[in-house]
């Protein structure tokens, strides 16, 4: 989108399963983008909000989004922006119009260029809608179920010694978010039985790995 002259308008749509990673994916490419306009959407800041009130605040979004060189719009967790129940299943239109034609809608200046990424843990919903394909780009963010991708996770990012990571990884059997895999190393490293453990103030026990794990429902 820097670079690009023929672009004006990319979208991408990052679909998987809960605590797979999609929004740190989305918060971390926005944070790191540089671009000097970055505008997030999520339901949180909309709780209360009328469905013309949702549709006023993300039209005002986009059109911030239009007066800056290089724009990115993180919409995170569509189908609660657009009140999805599934019981029904039930929706608002009004929201899901919105979104359709904003979404392909071409910044009207010329240089002017906008990413919008959206998150979804219910891809199949956005495929009914007819929302998927209003993306230009879809990808699929899945669960971690290779030893050495957790292994690595653990090492890179919750500073767990290389032997404790791997026997961690090995042990553990079904695929699993990697934001779950986080916040249970976090719970681990702070067991009280983890106190006088010589390997290290971040290393973490196996089994009171396992036993945090156990105790969040995995």
């Amino acid at each position: 989108m820097r670079t690009s002259e023929r672009t004006p308008l990319m979208s991408v749509l990052l679909e998987g399963p809960a605590h797979s990673g999609k929004t740190a994916i989305a918060a971390k490419m926005a944070v790191e983008s540089g671009f000097p306009f970055v505008r997030m959407i999520s339901a949180d800041e909309m709780i209360g909000y009328s469905d013309i009130s949702k549709c006023q605040a993300i039209h005002r979004a986009f059109m911030d989004s239009y007066k800056s060189p290089l724009s990115l719009i993180f919409i995170d967790d569509i189908e609660r922006i657009i009140d999805y129940v599934s019981i029904g299943p039930r929706f608002s239109n009004t929201v899901l119009q919105t979104l359709l034609v904003l979404l392909k809608k071409i910044p009207p200046d010329d240089g002017r260029r906008l990413l919008v990424v959206g998150t979804t843990s219910v891809p199949h919903l956005l495929e009914d809608l007819g929302l998927s394909q209003a993306f230009s780009v879809g990808l699929h963010v899945g669960l971690l179920d290779q030893p050495e991708w957790i292994k690595t996770v653990l090492k890179e990012s919750a500073n767990v010694t290389d032997t404790d990571a791997g026997s961690i990884a090995n042990a553990i059997v079904n695929p699993i978010g990697i934001k779950q895999l986080l916040m249970v190393a976090e719970m681990a490293s702070h067991d009280p039985d983890q106190k006088g453990k010589q390997s290290g103030a971040n290393s973490v026990d196996t089994n009171v790995f396992l036993e945090c794990l156990h105790n969040v429902g995995y």
